[in-house]
């Protein structure tokens, strides 16, 4: 049975999604790094929220974690780099607190347009300071959003709502989607240069960290209103509060600051300048939907394999996850072939899709592959880690899809380019085809050969020129060798020309008798392949 730690307050809706699934749970809440690594290796999964931070150390120490899922968006607590490497699957649940954190950029707005917060203090204070405050109106001005993904674009709507004009900057957003929500696709420096309020709504990435510089900001129109419900470090902070003081900005509300719990900051005591301790999703309705939403998800995983929101393995929905099922097995077999036969390593990979496969979600299915090929190299490699160590590894990947299959109904191929070597004649393309017949995978093509067969757990797999008496000979020194033979698939390009042997073993050949096999006249290669 899985077994999650939650590790942060979380809903009690969720506890009773785990139970209900038949997954064991632990609510263990304020931890310490060392207790968290001390207890860390007895869990399948790891549920979040922002306070517990599974860093590198943590996930190290995390000897069977598989999931680690946090109940929101941001994921800046968590080490993806250090999770990946680890083929830890890392999700978010980014629908969960849309409304409520696209709600709170909207109240911050208004708060920071009328100067509620001060006229408030001032009025339950007894002053009555009715001439102290002269708001503004945000109807028919313009807003500028930063980020108009799942957040921005609600942001837009309610805006739209408020009868105002939205400019957008987001380099993801399409024209077709800018006109469909009725915003106006701009650059950043537009926007700066229109915008009567900006609000931002990113993720914090080298791409984003800083993005309204001094330098940017400096662009912004006089009076501007600046709202950030997003993450910190997205704006500087000393910037914002000089020109908060000089009169340049108007007003800014941040629900987010560069370090938090912010008990401490430039911006606090600025004048016009509103401050909330990062509630953007604190709403009961927002805890209780990402509580229930990374139960789901996680328990999905754990139990099907299914894989939603993970912001580090493709995804995979529940209904797809059986029909994926034999065809990941079979990318995984295929790759690990390849890896097993790729001596001296490779540098290009292709994977071909044919026929019905070729519709069907195929990044996992090349996550497995690579997978697959790459362990006997790097050893503990899984559908998590294995795209990043690959592109880590500078080789270069190509995939590719057709709907037809001359031969089988659905075709998968691999061809791995390995490096050539003095030692190594046998450097250069590597090409391997597998279908899946009666819910079993199989080989079905080697060396461009036709040649159906079983992946067997040991194989003997044999590149040599076709002639008359080899087959008895290895057939004899295998008997030799107290080797017995469960299968036996051949192929051939033409007679007396190349031939590849397939041999499934009952038992692991000894090194002697590879070395003997070898040294036959009319072998080119051979290799004891494992599966």
């Amino acid at each position: 049975m899985p077994k999650v730690l939650i590790a942060d307050s979380l809903s009690p809706a969720a506890v009773d999604i785990f139970a209900q699934r038949g997954i064991e749970t632990d609510v263990k809440v304020g931890l310490s790094k060392d207790e968290l690594i001390e207890i860390i290796p007895n869990y399948d999964g790891l549920a979040v929220r922002s306070a517990c931070k599974p860093d590198a150390d943590v996930i190290a120490a995390a000897t069977n974690l598989k999931v680690i899922g946090r109940a929101g968006i941001g994921v800046d607590n968590i080490d993806i780099k250090a999770a990946t490497a680890k083929g830890v699957v890392v999700m978010n649940t980014p629908f969960g607190n849309a409304i409520t954190t696209a709600e709170h950029a909207i109240a911050m707005m208004f708060a920071a347009a009328r100067q509620i917060p001060a006229a408030d203090a001032g009025t339950q204070t007894g002053g009555w300071p009715k001439k102290a405050f002269m708001g503004r109106e945000v109807s028919y001005k313009t807003l500028g959003l930063i980020g108009c993904g799942n957040i921005g674009s609600r942001v837009a709507e309610r805006a739209i709502g408020l009868k105002m004009k939205v400019a957008a900057y987001d380099p993801f957003l399409t024209e077709e989607r800018a006109v469909e929500l009725g915003v106006e696709k701009v650059e950043l420096d537009e926007l700066l240069a229109r915008a009567d309020i900006i609000t931002l709504h990113v993720p914090k990435t080298d791409a984003t960290a800083n993005i309204l510089s001094k330098e940017a900001l400096a662009k912004t129109k006089p009076g501007l209103i600046l709202v950030n419900c997003a993450r910190g470090g997205l704006v500087d902070e000393a910037a914002v509060k000089e020109l908060l003081d000089s009169g340049h900005i108007g007003a800014a509300a941040f629900d987010v600051f560069a370090e938090e719990p912010a008990k401490e900051n430039v911006l606090f005591g600025a004048p016009n300048f509103i401050a909330t301790p990062h509630l953007g999703a604190a709403t009961s309705e927002a805890q209780e939907n990402v509580a229930l939403q990374v139960a789901e998800q996680m328990a999905d995983y754990l139990l099907t394999g299914a894989v939603t929101n993970a912001l580090n393995m493709p995804s995979v929905t529940a209904e797809e996850a059986p029909r994926l099922k034999p065809f990941a097995t079979l990318s995984e077999k295929l790759g690990l072939f390849a890896g097993q036969i790729s001596d001296f390593g490779f540098d290009e990979v292709v994977v071909e899709y044919e026929g019905e496969v070729s519709e069907l979600n195929r990044k996992p299915l090349t996550a497995a592959l690579l997978a697959g090929l790459l362990r006997p190299s790097r050893g503990d490699v899984n559908m998590v880690s294995a795209p990043a160590i690959l592109a880590e590894s500078g080789v270069k990947l190509t995939e590719t899809k057709t709907e037809d299959s001359p031969v089988y109904d659905s075709l998968i191929r691999v061809k791995v380019k390995t490096k050539a070597t003095q030692n190594a004649p046998e450097g250069g393309w590597r090409t391997l085809a597998g279908t899946i017949i009666a819910g079993r995978p199989r080989i079905v093509e080697v060396k461009g050969m036709a040649l159906e067969g079983d992946f067997s757990p040991v194989m003997l797999y044999v590149n040599n020129l076709d002639k008359p008496g080899f087959i008895g000979a290895l057939g004899a020194m295998l008997g030799e060798a107290n080797v017995n033979i469960s299968t036996f698939h051949l192929g051939r390009t033409t007679e007396s020309g190349e031939a590849i042997a397939l041999v499934g073993v009952d038992s692991d050949p000894p090194a002697d008798l590879i070395a003997s096999l070898d040294g036959l006249e009319h072998v080119r290669y051979v290799k004891a392949l494992r599966f």
